[in-house]
């Protein structure tokens, strides 16, 4: 892998984990607003964030496995996100974030897996 991508590998991981704390922490009160139009109970909000935070926080490592493990995490999480977007109908602009997320997932878990071979 080239200097250039591994920069680049690391400052998507480095973006994308402050962005889901930044979301899940600080602006928690917009994830249960949004989250009411949803009709999903309480406790299922809470189980997705506290999910997205330590899959934030196993990307951070320096395990492979682990980045890779918490990407797709994150992946399964994002497609889940699609879904509920496209349910309850939301228009294109409130799932540009989780196509976002998805696309740094999947950058980020090719060349992390390309590292290992």
């Amino acid at each position: 892998m080239s200097v250039y991508t591994s920069i680049l590998l690391e400052m998507f991981k480095i973006i994308l984990s402050i962005s889901l704390f930044f979301v899940w922490v600080v602006r928690y009160e917009n994830m249960v607003k949004e989250f009411e139009g949803y009709t999903f109970p309480y406790w299922f909000r809470d189980f997705i964030g506290v999910l997205m935070l330590s899959f934030s926080a196993m990307i951070m490592q320096n395990s492979n496995e682990l980045i890779i493990l918490g990407c797709l995490g994150i992946i399964v999480l994002m497609l889940g996100a699609l879904w509920t977007h496209y349910m309850v109908k939301n228009p294109l602009q409130k799932t540009i974030p989780a196509f976002a997320v998805l696309g740094l997932c999947f950058f980020i878990v090719y060349f992390t897996f390309n590292s290992l071979t």
